[in-house]
């Protein structure tokens, strides 16, 4: 395949761009990866601004597309629609609880979580950032019950059911960094519940173990979640 057609992925160690990653080893689609160095905050610089405004990662340039994508949600969305894998087609009878679940990761856990590990960035009192943390990792731990609830609802042992989809790959790096990030040993995934058996199954993927080494994540990634020590690049 051309370097035109290559999918070409902006991250840093253990951001969001493991998401993307996993997506991409999953679907096997060729990509290459771009080291972005959070230690000199060249997220920031102008030169990352023009793919994203925000100057967040990740980012996913994709052939054909007339702008490079970001929004995690956004680009597996995309992803999964693109190579009609990993999610439900559009006129399925569970696309919209897909759908559902997809915007309810996005827009809730993972935008909640992403506020609980850095209070910082929107308090200035340290009492009030503790408790903010607090009240969102509890929120945070309702909707990793909810995620289990719906792997019983559909039989398991993912969350629509038999087929693994972005969802499940989704939830289980907002596992990750629930246990890594912020108030260290506050959420562990509950043994022998549905959520902790999805999270082991997506362990044991070769795609997913693919994707971890090359994010230099160690041992179990969502099961037993370690932080990394590593600088702010991946090869």
């Amino acid at each position: 395949m051309a370097a035109s057609e290559r999918y070409r992925l902006h991250g840093s160690p253990d951001s969001a761009n493991l998401v993307v990653r996993m997506v991409l080893e999953e679907i096997g689609a060729p990509y290459d990866y771009i080291a972005v160095d959070r230690l000199s905050a060249e997220q920031k610089s102008p030169a990352y601004r023009k793919l994203n405004p925000q100057g967040l990662i990740p980012v996913l340039e994709v052939p054909g597309q007339a702008e490079p994508m970001f929004e995690t949600g956004a680009i597996i969305l995309h992803l999964a629609d693109r190579h009609e894998r990993l999610a439900p087609a559009p006129a399925a009878p569970d696309r919209g609880a897909f759908l559902k679940w997809l915007f309810f990761i996005s827009n809730t856990l993972h935008a909640e979580l992403r506020i609980a590990f850095n209070p910082g960035r929107y308090l200035s009192d340290g009492t009030a950032r503790a408790d903010l943390s607090t009240v969102l990792i509890d929120r945070a731990t309702e909707g990793f019950k909810h995620l289990d609830m719906a792997i019983g609802k559909s039989g398991g042992p993912f969350l629509l059911g038999a087929d693994i989809s972005v969802i499940d790959i989704y939830a289980a790096a907002c596992a990750r960094w629930a246990q890594i990030y912020g108030l260290l040993g506050v959420w562990r995934p509950v043994p022998q519940s549905g959520f902790c058996n999805m999270l082991h199954l997506l362990e044991s993927r070769p795609a997913i173990g693919r994707a971890c080494t090359k994010e230099q994540i160690p041992g179990l990634p969502f099961t037993a979640a370690e932080g990394l020590s590593v600088p702010g690049v991946t090869g």
